[in-house]
């Protein structure tokens, strides 16, 4: 299993003169310039990652990391633990949005057990990388060691690594752990210095008295675990869940590789946030798809001053935001490779 210590020291910053190099081309290209706005920036920077004058998007992946989570003992989430294990095997039968909508985009699935509470013994298509079987309730003590915490993230880099070596150049983060955006929000109010008030969502679909209900638990998990909460690995370890160290592991495998990375929606996002604190230099990998309906998830987006390329009001989680923002990553990579130039077309800008 990867030290994340050893791939944090190989992630560089992507290099401003690789966007520049970008631009240049995406500048000569027959339209006026910058006026495909975002998509121009979101090619620069898929350019910048890979270190290549055409590149390309080639192989496409989304990563699914299961975990489940005892805080849902405290009556946090609108669904039974038992979910988790149904909606893997959903996810391994091709029924899921994130199934349907990763087909769309012509990315696999790979759906990995880091920390799920029930083993469902050898199922085709199912990674049984357990670290431990839930994280503790974090209302009432860390959700994990610290070496759990590491494991899990170890987890991550090595998916992460497994595909690059199998071609993959654009790598999703997903999600699916019953509970899981409580620990999210308690990490999000850790990492940003924010209340739980301003963070904390219906998650699942709770009444706006669960939701009352959550932000005192988060509350609670964050008064418990203040005192270990002194680094970003040990909050990660005090306060999130092992699906959130896989993610949080992914990224910073997936820029120790020079992959750029799609981060789903608020659960992936607090691994990528942990990834971020560990390792600031992997942000320049990431690509935010979306902005949850979770409200946490928009005051990260002010907090960090990042842009999500969608907002469309989703709140599923799996990855499937993500698989939908991989389609316009490679829609800005086509027009960067595909569209002619002014030399090409034998127009003078601003003839």
């Amino acid at each position: 299993m990867s030290d994340h210590n050893k791939t944090i020291k190989t992630v560089k910053h992507v290099s401003q003169e690789w966007i520049d190099r970008a631009f240049a081309r995406l500048d000569s290209l027959t339209k006026p310039r910058r006026s495909l706005g975002y998509l121009e920036e979101l090619a620069a920077r898929y350019v910048a990652i890979r270190e290549n004058d055409r590149a390309k998007v080639g192989g496409k992946r989304v990563c699914v990391f299961v975990g489940d989570h005892k805080v849902i003992e405290e009556g946090v989430s609108a669904y039974p633990q038992e979910v988790t294990g149904l909606m893997v095997m959903n996810f391994i039968g091709g029924g899921a949005g994130i199934n349907v909508l990763a087909r769309r985009a012509g990315a696999d699935v790979e759906v990995i057990d880091v920390g799920a509470a029930k083993d469902p013994g050898e199922v085709a298509g199912y990674l049984r990388l357990n670290v431990k079987r839930g994280a503790d309730n974090i209302a009432k003590g860390p959700a994990m060691t610290v070496d759990e915490a590491a494991k899990a993230i170890g987890v991550g880099i090595d998916r992460a690594i497994c595909a690059a070596d199998k071609g993959v150049t654009l790598i999703a983060t997903g999600d699916m752990g019953i509970g899981n955006t409580t620990p999210a929000a308690a990490l999000f109010a850790a990492y940003l210095g924010m209340p739980a008030s301003q963070l904390v969502g219906p998650g699942t679909g709770l009444d706006e008295k669960g939701i009352a209900h959550k932000i005192k638990i988060v509350e609670t998990a964050l008064e418990q675990n203040k005192k270990r909460c002194t680094g970003p690995l040990e909050t990660l370890a005090s306060l999130g869940g092992l699906e959130i160290a896989g993610i949080c592991g992914l990224c910073l495998g997936a820029a120790s590789r020079r992959m750029a990375v799609v981060v789903d929606g608020f659960i992936s996002t607090a691994g990528a946030l942990a990834a971020m604190r560990l390792c600031p230099a992997a942000k320049d990998y990431m690509f935010f798809s979306h902005m949850s309906a979770e409200p946490g998830h928009r005051k990260f987006f002010e907090k960090e001053g990042l842009r999500p390329v969608l907002d469309l009001g989703m709140r599923l989680g799996e990855g499937t935001g993500a698989a939908i923002a991989m389609q316009i990553v490679e829609d800005a990579m086509a027009i960067y490779n595909e569209m002619a130039t002014f030399a090409d077309a034998g127009i003078k800008p601003g003839a």
